[in-house]
This record gives C-alpha cells, sequence and structure tokens, in this order.
C-alpha cells in the first residue's frame, strides 16, 4: 500500500463537512432518493440504499431526516429524475480529476464543472481520459482511537466477509473490497460492532502527482472549492498528492 494517510483526508473532508452540513445533507439525500427509487424504500432489500444510510450516519445525519428522506422519495418516486453524470479532466501540471454528479439539469452541470476547470487553469477532457489512471474499489476506513480490539483479528474479519486487502496505518486501518463485495464486507463488520469513519465505494489513484509550484497549488484547491461549493457534484477524486 501507499504511504498516504487516507484517514488524514477522511478527518480533513468531516471538518469541511461540519462546516458545511447543509452541502453533505444535499449529497446523501439525493443519493437517498436515487436508491429509493431503484431498489425500493426498505433497506433490509436494497443494499444500495442500506449503504447510503450507513454513510448518512457516518456524516451525523438525524435518523428523523433519513427516514424523511426515504418516505418522500417513496411517496415520489417518479418525480425523481436525477441523472448520474461523471465528468473527466485535467488540473494543472496534468493532475487527474474525476467529478461525479446526479442532476436534474445536465447543461447546468456541464457548464458549473467546466468553469471549475477553466477557472483552476484546467480542462475538461473526454470520457475515459483519466478513468484509468484510477482503480474502483470498496473502501472502509477505521480510527485506530476508535477501535481497540486486535488488529489480525480486524483483518481475519474483514478477510472472511470477502475483503481484497487490509493495510495499517499511523493512525487508522483501511480495508479494499471488490465494488461488488463492498455492501457485504461493510454489513459485517457493523454487525461485529466495529466502528468505521468511513465506508464507500471510491476511485483509488494508482498513481500520485505532487505540486511544488505555489500557482499550481492555488488553482488545483481553487478548482476544487469551486466543485465542493457545487450541490449537483456528489464526488471528486483526484491524484493530487496533497
Amino acid at each position: 500500500m501507499s504511504g498516504h494517510s487516507k484517514f488524514a483526508n477522511i478527518k480533513h473532508k468531516k471538518e469541511k463537512n461540519d462546516a458545511a452540513k447543509g452541502k453533505i445533507f444535499t449529497i446523501i439525500g439525493r443519493e437517498i432518493a436515487v436508491a429509493v427509487k431503484e431498489g425500493g424504500a426498505d433497506p433490509a432489500n436494497n443494499s444500495r440504499l442500506r449503504d447510503v444510510i450507513a454513510k448518512a450516519k457516518s456524516n451525523n445525519m438525524p435518523n428523523d431526516t433519513i427516514e424523511r428522506g426515504i418516505k418522500k422519495a417513496a411517496g415520489d418516486a417518479n418525480s425523481v429524475n436525477y441523472e448520474v453524470v461523471t465528468y473527466e479532466g485535467y488540473g494543472p501540471s496534468g493532475v487527474a480529476i474525476i467529478v461525479d454528479a446526479l442532476t436534474d439539469n445536465k447543461n447546468r452541470t456541464a457548464s458549473n464543472v467546466r468553469n471549475a476547470f477553466t477557472k483552476g487553469n484546467g480542462s475538461v477532457g473526454t470520457q475515459g481520459c483519466v478513468s484509468y489512471m484510477f482503480d474502483k474499489k470498496g473502501q472502509i476506513i477505521i480510527d485506530k482511537e476508535e477501535y481497540e480490539a486486535d488488529a489480525d483479528e480486524l483483518m481475519m474479519t474483514a478477510l472472511d466477509a470477502g475483503a481484497e486487502d487490509f493495510s495499517e496505518e499511523e493512525d487508522s486501518y483501511e480495508i479494499l473490497t471488490a465494488p461488488e463485495d463492498f455492501s457485504e464486507v461493510r454489513l459485517a463488520l457493523e454487525e461485529a460492532g466495529i466502528p468505521m469513519a468511513s465506508a464507500e465505494v471510491t476511485m483509488i489513484p494508482q498513481t500520485w502527482v505532487e505540486l511544488k509550484d505555489e500557482t499550481d497549488i492555488k488553482n488545483i484547491q481553487k478548482t476544487l472549492d469551486l466543485l465542493d461549493e457545487d450541490d449537483d457534484v456528489q464526488e471528486v477524486y483526484h491524484n493530487w498528492d496533497e
């Protein structure tokens, strides 16, 4: 495994989310709506909805807000018209960026995403231009401060449930799964009472780009900040070594 502390990035994201809970709740609310439309309102029979609920709880979304979102989506399924769209492109010095969005207006979203890239001196590319540089994986991060049991025991629980890889970082444990096995592994850890700082299907860079030029760093930050402020944007993946 690389020496990158995934947990440091998680904590950084959490701090930003705590300062802007409305944004993360909007993101999760849309994910709930799409999950309910695709697989129904019962989490027991809808693994995608189960995973979104787990994500909501890890972001401190209140239970009644989650339940309201599910009920609204179930009663209003025909009005849920969000489309999944993905954009790929380059930031300064060839940093690879992938943007996942859920939108009810593709023209608006495309314009906003293009604007974010342009203002950071980057450019939107064609589909597939950078995604080959990433691996799609289920990723579960466990904070060492929250989990005091034996690391080998945790590793065996994860591997027995179908995980592909287990690694220990300075402040956390990282478990990787194939995307199709993620839900089952996450559920096994949840049932074992193991606290998870983060659990999601994500895009993990195969290589990282280090930026040393101050202008490049300001530009990539500008692009990421603009994307972060856009309610249509669900996730942003990049290979900038922060």
